[in-house]
């Protein structure tokens, strides 16, 4: 059931970050506070394709 995902940081468009996510009971997009190593600060990473 679980799926998985890449997130990328909504500044530098990377993607760094890849993750898990229950698509029943999560059906938007993931948007998690991340550590970016581009912008060397934490920004917010959303869930891409």
């Amino acid at each position: 059931m679980r799926e998985i995902v890449t997130l990328q940081c909504t500044e530098c468009k990377e993607r760094n970050y890849t993750t898990t996510k229950n698509k029943k009971t999560t059906t938007g997009r993931l948007e998690l506070s991340k550590f970016c190593k581009r912008c060397r600060t934490h920004r917010a990473h959303r869930e891409t394709k």
